[in-house]
């Protein structure tokens, strides 16, 4: 017998959104030469939220954070207050982080995957991933210009995509497709993530972050 599991709806799709704490000194670090180290901590915390108002603008599943360390954070447990489900990222590296959120999820049924440095993002993407998953395929990617994705979805955990990846490098995309040539793969269109200071640019052409252009430094 089917059940709502087998075919779902994009309205069930859940949304994992992985996050930093807001850390001065640890957050956005590749964009301190521009921002100093409160200034790319407090446009973590932007971000973060932006990404969070981009997922429940999509009108899908249950949006959760998970959050990195813990959930320890003032901004987490701001969130927390403000009825954000937030739970703590486990240990291991970002596949076996991501994994694991899979495997959290994808028991309800398909689940998509974000981060929080592509500002680009829009409800849209969101909703046309989960489109995609609920007509049948079993992955999803949003690749991004660095060589990497900004979203993936999922149907189903998929072990194979996240152990031993070279995180952070430009061979992650090309190397998840050849992983998975053995499933039913959809790609949406590339978009670019914010992770150094040449990024801003393109950050303050974008509303409503045009609204802050010139202010560098918290």
């Amino acid at each position: 017998m089917a059940t709502d599991q087998d075919n779902p709806e994009p309205r069930h799709v859940q949304i994992a959104v992985l996050a930093k704490a807001p850390v001065p000194g640890v957050a956005k670090t590749r964009l301190i030469p521009a921002l100093g180290a409160r200034g790319a901590a407090r446009l973590q915390r932007q971000l973060t939220l932006h990404t969070l108002a981009t997922a429940a603008a999509a009108r899908l599943g249950p949006v959760t954070l998970w959050c990195a360390p813990d959930t320890g954070h003032w901004f987490f447990r701001a969130l927390r207050r403000a009825a954000v489900e937030c739970v703590a990222q486990p240990g291991g590296d970002l596949g076996q982080r991501m994994h694991t959120a899979f495997v959290h999820h994808c028991t309800q049924g398909p689940a998509l995957l974000v981060g929080t440095d592509c500002p680009a993002l829009q409800p849209a993407h969101l909703r046309e991933a989960a489109r995609r998953l609920c007509d049948g395929a079993e992955a999803v990617f949003q690749p991004a210009e660095d060589g990497g994705y900004v979203l993936l979805g999922l149907r189903r955990p998929q072990a194979l995509l996240f152990s031993g990846m070279p995180w952070g490098t430009a061979d992650v995309m090309a190397r998840t497709r050849s992983r998975a040539r053995a499933l039913r793969c959809s790609e949406l269109e590339m978009l670019w993530d914010v992770d150094r200071p040449a990024d801003l640019v393109r950050l303050l052409a974008l509303a409503p972050w045009s609204a802050q252009r010139g202010s560098r430094h918290a």
